[in-house]
């Protein structure tokens, strides 16, 4: 097939005046403590591996071998998808487009795809705001390095500080911008950010630098395409915005656009920074992603080029983070952030809201969007994921607690579907979707263990699959995604949150040890049975009745927390748990009741349902409990208690601490309690930071 018309054009005079700063990017909310991530700058933590086939997660090389062992060959002298792992990465390109032996000779080979590049170019021009026009000039003029910075949302000021970062580029488009070019000349010294001990963190400005050091450069792969800027196809020579015009290069030889340099630098300085400061890593990859689009509203690169650069950019930076060569470097960059984050206000809580929800869910499908940048399926969308070898050191920081097996399960449960150009290279690199990554598992493919000591962590993603979790440690973990994983959820120590009716997935629940939070305004569901040990507890927080829905057996035991709205009275009795059966002889061995109003209240266990109503004397008829409502899938409708329901014999149960003077006292339908000893609820206090302060609505935490 025939090239696509290629001429070089004029540059067009200034179209507007300066336009309005750039707006503000929104920070992100913090996962982890300071104080967990930094375990990983002495010892990382080593739970048991994951199980599962070997095979679907081990490394598959490109046609230059393992980009990470082969990154040093990204340079002048290798000009084949063979020898240059910078061309070879991003081969997929020579299904779109053939170089020549010139910029201006090259063959389109696929017309849908490259027009459908253009014609993007064109869309974005005609549709971009002033305000986006503004941001995208500034991240053109800037230090990449620095705008990078801006990903660390409510941290990056004073990162700044302690950095020493500078630019000489303000937010403001300059009035003459479109005659003259202003270069970021950055700080007093003359640079981005300073290093060296004298500066607070001169050490994560070094990481940054060592991460976007040698063979890092875009520029052996632009030489090889030879893939032209939009601005030199016909049809689209006028998407340059205005403040940007001095930039066009005269030399059209020397300026290819394939892949995007400012993109791959924005993947290197962010990925680089994420390391030290994981806490902020879905921003900082948000932030990376916002710069790369920025260059398609710049009108000096297309989709093609951006997405390009996102793949090499991520290739690169974790062949950087895994040679072990700069282990000194990596580890002394994430103390020292650490220890100024350590020092810092908490400025946002974690939020385990559906709000909260809905916005990861509006933020990931975005991010998404962005990684194959508007393009569409074309290919086929059935491929298995491919997990890159020592692609692992790209979460190592922000999953302190997963080994490096756990971590590539992770990373192939959120990679990016097959079929989208240029992502299906032999090693997976254009795949990997970090911003999903970041926040947890996509599916349990294989079982999944973990030991959180002294963190606080959120998985925000959907989990499916067949594989199981078994959390332990003395640390907490919120799930808040619709979960529908089948294998079955095990607690044996720390705290695990339930921050969506569907958070603990289709399978059996079991609380060996540890406490389970009903940390949702709805039912929390178990798609079977439910078992608690002697050594577990459960908070339920009533919101809607009942708090828990079991479809298949209850067996109770340990302890267990109801948490009221403040000053509720037991006029009618409320249901906590629904369940398909009740084991015989289950009953929670304590329990405490806060927010009631100065009354006295018993547990009632019913044929289907557990119920709390006001302490009755022996022999008072049980009165009907409050309709519930949902109920787990597949559960039948629960009954009313059994009649009479004796009271607890006085001086053989140990009343609960509760506010205003209420207590509680355990009942059964099966037979009178007196002579069982009921031991007092000792709450579990595991964990600190953030997740200590969720807040339960109308409980007064």
């Amino acid at each position: 097939m025939a090239a696509a018309p290629l001429r070089p054009t004029p540059s067009r005079p200034p179209g507007r005046g300066t336009s309005p700063a750039r707006r503000p990017r929104t920070a992100a909310l913090s996962t982890l403590s300071a104080a967990g991530v930094l375990a990983l700058a002495g010892q990382l933590l080593t739970p048991a591996a994951s199980a599962g086939p070997d095979d679907a997660i081990a490394p598959r090389p490109g046609p230059y071998g393992y980009f990470v062992d082969a990154y040093s060959g990204n340079v002048e002298e290798n000009t084949t998808v063979e020898t240059s792992p910078a061309i070879g990465v991003l081969a997929g390109m020579l299904e779109v487009w053939q170089p020549g032996a010139a910029w201006d000779d090259g063959t389109v080979l696929d017309a849908g795809v490259h027009e459908a590049n253009l014609d993007r170019n064109a869309a974005i021009a005609a549709a971009r705001t002033p305000a986006e026009e503004d941001y995208a000039y500034v991240i053109d003029r800037r230090h990449q390095s620095y705008s990078a910075l801006d990903g660390l949302g409510p941290y990056a000021p004073a990162f700044r500080v302690a950095m020493n970062a500078g630019t000489t580029i303000p937010d403001e488009v300059p009035a003459d911008a479109a005659t003259v070019v202003h270069n970021d000349t950055g700080n007093e010294n003359g640079v981005w950010a300073d290093t060296g001990p004298d500066t607070e963190l001169g050490s994560v400005t070094e990481l940054v630098n060592t991460v976007r050091g040698w063979y890092t450069t875009s520029n052996n792969a632009k030489n090889f395409y030879q893939y032209p800027r939009p601005f030199r196809w016909a049809g689209t020579e006028d998407v340059v915005i205005w403040s940007l015009e001095p930039r066009r290069s005269p030399n059209p030889a020397t300026d290819g656009g394939f892949p995007s340099g400012h993109t791959n630098a924005a993947y290197l300085a962010s990925l680089a920074l994420a390391h030290a400061v994981p806490q902020q890593y879905d921003d900082l990859v948000e932030n990376a992603a916002g710069m790369g689009h920025s260059r398609i509203v710049a009108g000096f690169h297309s989709s093609l080029d951006v997405v390009g650069g996102r793949v090499l950019g991520t290739a690169t930076a974790a062949a950087v983070l895994a040679n072990p060569a700069y282990e000194g470097i990596r580890a002394t960059a994430l103390a020292d952030a650490q220890q100024l984050l350590a020092a810092s206000p908490v400025v946002e809580s974690i939020d385990l809201s559906p709000a909260a929800q809905a916005e990861y869910r509006d933020r990931a499908q975005a991010y998404r969007a962005s990684t194959v940048e508007g393009f569409e399926q074309l290919g086929d969308p059935t491929l298995p994921a491919v997990v890159p070898k020592g692609a692992e050191a790209l979460l190592e920081t922000r999953f302190p607690y997963l080994d490096a097996g756990q971590l590539r399960w992770l990373l192939r449960s959120t990679a990016i579907e097959s079929g989208y150009p240029l992502l299906d290279d032999p090693e997976g690199w254009g795949r990997l979707d970090l911003f999903a990554a970041a926040n947890g598992y996509g599916a349990f493919d294989s079982d999944v263990a973990v030991t959180l000591d002294g963190e606080e962590d959120v998985w925000r993603n959907d989990v499916s699959g067949p594989g199981s979790l078994t959390l332990g440690g003395t640390g907490s973990l919120a799930l808040t995604g619709a979960n529908d994983y089948r294998g079955g959820t095990v607690l044996d120590g720390g705290r695990l949150l339930a921050a969506s009716p569907a958070a603990l997935g289709a399978g059996t629940v079991e609380v060996s040890a540890g406490e389970l939070v009903d940390a949702t305004d709805g039912t929390v569901l178990v798609g079977g049975d439910y078992r608690q040990a002697a050594d577990g507890a459960l908070t339920l927080t009533v919101e809607d009745a009942p708090a828990l829905a079991v479809t298949g057996a209850a067996d109770l035991g340990g302890a267990l927390r109801v948490e009221l709205p403040e000053g509720t009275t037991l006029e009618e009795p409320i249901t906590l748990v629904e369940y398909g059966s009740l084991a015989a002889g289950a009953a929670f061995a304590s329990f405490e009741v806060t927010g009631l109003a100065g009354e006295d209240a018993e547990l009632v266990y019913g044929e289907h349902a557990l119920v709390l109503r006001a302490a009755q004397d022996a022999g008072t008829p049980s009165p009907t409990p409050t309709s519930p409502s949902p109920t787990a899938p597949g559960s039948p409708e629960p009954s009313s208690p059994s009649t009479p329901t004796p009271s607890a014999t006085p001086g053989t149960t140990a009343a609960a601490s509760t506010p205003a003077g209420a207590s509680g006292r355990l009942s059964d339908t099966g037979a009178p309690v007196g002579g069982v000893v009921v031991l007092t609820l000792v709450l579990l206090t595991l964990g600190s930071g953030a997740l200590a302060h969720v807040r339960r609505r109308n409980a007064g935490a």
